[in-house]
């Protein structure tokens, strides 16, 4: 499972990268952040033991973080429209991730037959779980999370410019509702609703 948030967190910043790159930002490529090779993506903390000690705790969710890929606002060609973009597409690219692991884990229901299927519908099935944990986590719109910014983009000046006030605050309040468990809480509708979502994939395919 760690390797599989290890893969999912890299396309997460990769995308992210990758859509700065498209709309004029080349800092993510010309520091090497457009690639799958996680020792250029790997933060100690977030990516190795913050999940190893939620492993070990037991913990009913697993996340982590990899290190954030540069983007330089000031060179996108329409700052606030591709800021937009650039935080959604990290979040994009988890729940097409998850469609595909739902995808993979449909045509392994109907093609591959027992007992050479159960470990393998273990593992994708997590792929699944990891990254719709990840878009959810994500989309929160608690600094420094992607919603954060997406919500600061979309929210009128004035009100931006009020909300920006709390984002030094950011990860101490994010620390804080992941310690009571009041993250976990909030995260479940949305969870619950793409789960939905994707398991009426699997029925299709299966029938």
């Amino acid at each position: 499972m760690i390797l599989l948030l290890l893969f999912s967190i890299i396309v997460h910043e990769v995308a992210h990268g990758y859509t700065a790159y498209l709309c004029g930002d080349p800092t993510a490529k010309a520091q090497g952040r457009l690639t799958l090779n996680p020792f250029a993506h790997i933060d100690m903390v977030g990516t190795i033991l913050f999940p190893l000690m939620l492993v070990l705790t037991k913990s009913p969710i697993l996340f982590g973080w990899a290190k954030p890929v540069p983007v330089n606002i000031g060179l996108l060609r329409n700052p606030r429209r591709d800021h937009l973009l650039v935080s959604l597409s990290g979040i994009t690219a988890n729940l097409l991730l998850a469609i595909l692991f739902t995808v993979l884990y449909g045509f392994s229901i109907v093609l591959l037959q027992p007992p050479l299927h159960q470990g393998w519908l273990v593992l994708v099935s997590a792929g699944i779980e990891i990254n719709v944990l990840l878009a959810v986590f994500n989309i929160m719109p608690i600094p420094p999370l992607d919603g954060s910014w997406i919500l600061y983009q979309m929210l009128p000046r004035s009100l931006a410019r009020i909300y920006l006030k709390i984002f030094p605050f950011g990860f101490l309040i994010l620390v804080l509702l992941l310690m009571t468990n009041t993250l976990n809480y909030l995260m479940i509708p949305l969870r619950t609703a793409l789960y939905r979502l994707l398991s009426e994939i699997i029925i299709i395919i299966v029938r």
